[in-house]
């Protein structure tokens, strides 16, 4: 098994002897039960890390490791953004558990005009904050070193302005009548930006069809099956990644 990650406010520059302690030394110490010998590894959550080995575990919460020199993992491209309309229930941190795990690098949350769910006021900052950390524990149990950037929701123009930006952009839309192309043979760009929209259960009304096109967004499909909103997207980030060779 690869080494476990652990996620640190700051690195030392260098080799250094370093104490994590606090959430993360008590999960390394009394939950993974980690002791001298073992091989770790250290990171700010956002490209720098660095493997260490256990000198000691102290207490409950306290492991001690020798790091070695910090690396500064690249940023992979193009860089794939999943703007994730609000599901109901516990499916938003579903969907951003599995994209995490998959490789997105950024995640939108989207209140779209068909979504049940709505954040608002201290809801929604608390589902916010759940989607935030997911992603951070998600990134983590896949042995990430960067994790994905969870953003502030966004309302439907605000997606049309990321769309407008982005070097590939995408609205995941099946339906029969409206013509979507296939995702697995649009012409995805070497670099730059992928955005790609999922929409709620009840599907992008037409309006935020229209708004989306009108900002360069095209509408695909990715088979013949239906997925539902909290899989789509881990399924088509699965999908670029493959195409853009990111899985190579």
């Amino acid at each position: 098994m690869t080494a476990p990650v652990f996620v640190v406010a700051g690195l030392p520059s260098g080799h250094a002897e370093f104490v994590l302690d606090g959430t993360e030394g008590r999960h390394a110490v009394s939950v993974k039960r980690l002791r001298a010998g073992e091989a770790v590894v250290l990171t700010d959550g956002a490209g720098r890390w660095a493997p260490g080995e256990v000198l000691a575990a102290e207490g409950k919460d306290r492991l001690v490791v020798a790091l070695e020199d910090v690396v500064e993992e690249p940023v992979e491209t193009p860089r794939i953004t999943v703007v994730q309309a609000l599901p109901k229930g516990d499916r938003g941190e579903l969907a951003v558990e599995t994209m995490t795990e998959t490789g997105v690098d950024a995640i939108v949350p989207w209140a779209a005009a068909r979504c049940i769910t709505q954040w608002k006021g201290e809801r929604g900052l608390k589902a916010l904050a759940k989607w935030r950390a997911t992603a951070r524990e998600a990134g983590k149990q896949s042995r990430r070193v960067r994790f994905p950037e969870v953003a502030d929701a966004a309302s439907s123009r605000q997606v049309a302005d990321l769309l407008a930006r982005a070097d590939f952009a995408a609205v995941l839309h099946e339906d029969r009548d409206y013509g979507s192309a296939p995702l697995a043979t649009a012409e995805l760009p070497a670099g730059g930006e992928i955005v790609l929209v999922v929409g709620p259960e009840g599907g992008v009304s037409p309006e935020e069809l229209a708004l989306f096109e009108a900002a360069g967004a095209r509408a695909y499909r990715l088979g013949r099956s239906v997925l539902r909103t909290s899989t789509a997207g881990t399924a088509a980030t699965a999908l670029l990644l493959g195409r853009t060779g990111r899985w190579s």
